[in-house]
């Protein structure tokens, strides 16, 4: 059993910083906790625009406070995405959110990611790995 709060996480290897300044994120579960997922808690800043597209995830998101434009970039179609909505990436949709108030999110990643990532000029997540398990040695 692991059990973790958001403050412990604070200034830690899971509390990643995005380098664009328009995103933080705390990495509650991760690839080398080998659940097959992650789940971070996501703040992306008043007034920033993020273009991303998960070219090599599926990701839900759960606003739990502020809001933001979503425009999926495959339709034209924009949403407001308030407290209590969700979306799912679950056609790899390049995607852009413009935020209007301090957005909030909870977020699922499958597969899992290790912490390391963050948007390259595309707005994609590497496809980084964790090392395997090696098998105890003895008898």
């Amino acid at each position: 059993m692991i059990v973790r709060s958001f403050d412990e996480l604070e200034n830690t290897d899971r509390h990643v910083k995005a380098a664009s300044g328009t995103w933080e994120s705390k990495r509650i579960v991760l690839a080398r906790e080998r659940v097959g997922f992650s789940l971070h808690e996501t703040v992306l800043h008043t007034g920033t625009e993020t273009t991303m597209w998960y070219a090599n995830h599926v990701e839900a998101v759960v606003c739990t406070a502020g809001e933001a434009e979503l425009t999926d970039h495959e339709t034209g179609t924009a949403y407001t995405i308030t407290p209590g909505t969700m979306y799912l990436l679950d056609g790899h949709e390049r995607h852009t959110l413009k935020v209007k108030e301090e957005f909030r999110c909870l977020c699922v990643f499958n597969p899992p990611v290790t912490g390391r990532e963050d948007h390259d000029e595309n707005g994609v997540y590497p496809l980084l790995t964790e090392p395997p398990l090696t098998a105890p040695h003895g008898g």
